[in-house]
C-alpha cells in the first residue's frame, strides 16, 4: 500500500531501537508492508493486540539490525505509523550516560533534546510548502509521565526528565567530544531520536522516549571504554525490562485524552493553500488532512 490512510489499524506505535526487535505478548499479529511517498520504512510493521490495545511495532534498524542510525528512513517510519492511525509513539532507545548518577541499566525518560546530527532529512514540509511547528517542549508530557509511572511500578531505576543529545554516529564519541557534551549538562547520548521526534511533532503524534542506559560513553575514567561487546550484553537485559514496561504502559495511554501534540499543525503551515502544488498536497494529505479538511477543493 502506498500513501493511503488506513486508520484504525493501531492507536499506539512502538519504535524499537537496538536490542528491541519484537514485543512479547502481542496477539492477533499481522505484518503490514507500507510504501510511503518518502520511500520504505525500516521494516514491515508488526500490528497486533497488546493487553487489549492495538499496537504497531516497527524495528528502527530493521530486523537483524541492518541499518545504521544515518541510514534509517525516519520520514518513512513516522509517515507509515501515521497512516496506520497511530496517535501516540513510544520510542525505545539505547543510550550512553553522561552523568555519574545515571548508571548502566537505568531508564531515563527525557524531556529535552539537543540535535547535532548532520545529514538527515528532518522535515516533511518542503518542495512548495513550509511549516514551522513549535518544538520548545519536544516530548509529550502525558505520554512521558505514563512511561515513568509504569517503569516505577515495575521497580525500574528510572529518571523522569533530562536532556538527550543526539549525535550522528555510527562511530562513538571521542573523549574530547564526550567531555564537551558533559559541560553542556546533557544527561544521555544516543544516535536515533533525531529527527524522529521532530517528524513525530510535524505528524501531530504524541512522542516520548524510553532511553535504556548501556554504558558511560567514554568520559568515565574508571570505567572501560564503550565497546560493542559491553553494549550488547547490557542490551539483552534492558530489552527484557523494556518489554515489561510496554505491557504496562500501552493499555494506560489509550485512555488519555488527546493533547496539544495532536494539534501541532494549527497555524504552523505558513504557505497559503492556493500556493501549495497539487502534488505536494496529495503527498502530505495523510499528515495535513485535519488542517486542510475545512478547505476542501482549495489549491
Amino acid at each position: 500500500m502506498k500513501g493511503r490512510r488506513i486508520d484504525g489499524q493501531a492507536s499506539v506505535g512502538v519504535i524499537g531501537g537496538s536490542g528491541l526487535y519484537d514485543i512479547e505478548g502481542l496477539k492477533s499479529v499481522r505484518e503490514v508492508r507500507i510504501r510511503t511517498p518518502f520511500g520504505a520504512p525500516s521494516d514491515a510493521i508488526i500490528v497486533g493486540t497488546l493487553e487489549g490495545t492495538r499496537v504497531a511495532f516497527l524495528s528502527r534498524h530493521g530486523r537483524g539490525h541492518r541499518l545504521n542510525p544515518s541510514e534509517i528512513n525516519y520520514r518513512a517510519n513516522v509517515y507509515a505509523l501515521k497512516s496506520l492511525g497511530v496517535s501516540r509513539v513510544i520510542s525505545v532507545s539505547a543510550v550512553g550516560s553522561m552523568k555519574e548518577s545515571i548508571r548502566p541499566g537505568d531508564v531515563v525518560v527525557p524531556d529535552q533534546f539537543i540535535d547535532i546530527t548532520k545529514q538527515r532529512a528532518s522535515t516533511f514540509f518542503e518542495g512548495g510548502i513550509v511549516a514551522h511547528v513549535a518544538f520548545g517542549e519536544p516530548i509529550c508530557a502525558a505520554l512521558a509521565q505514563a512511561l515513568a509511572s509504569s517503569g516505577q511500578q515495575l521497580g525500574a531505576t528510572l529518571r523522569r526528565g533530562g536532556t538527550y543529545l543526539c549525535m550522528e554516529g555510527p562511530q562513538f564519541s571521542t573523549k574530547g567530544e564526550s567531555r564537551l557534551y558533559r559541560q553542556w549538562g546533557v544527561d544521555v547520548i544516543g544516535m536515533t531520536n533525531m529527527p524522529e521526534a521532530k517528524l513525530a511533532r510535524e505528524a501531530e503524534l504524541c512522542y516520548a522516549t524510553m532511553a535504556l542506559v548501556t554504558d558511560y560513553d567514554c568520559w568515565h575514567e574508571t570505567e572501560e571504554a564503550v565497546s560493542v561487546e559491553a553494549i550488547l550484553a547490557r542490551l539483552h537485559q534492558n530489552a527484557a525490562l523494556a518489554k515489561r514496561i510496554l505491557r504496562v504502559v500501552v493499555p494506560s495511554v489509550v485512555e488519555s485524552p488527546a493533547c496539544l501534540c495532536q494539534q501541532s499543525l494549527n497555524n504552523a503551515i505558513v504557505t497559503a493553500p492556493k500556493n501549495i502544488p497539487t502534488a505536494v498536497r496529495k503527498k502530505l494529505a495523510i499528515l495535513t488532512h485535519r488542517v486542510f479538511a475545512p478547505q476542501k477543493g482549495a489549491g
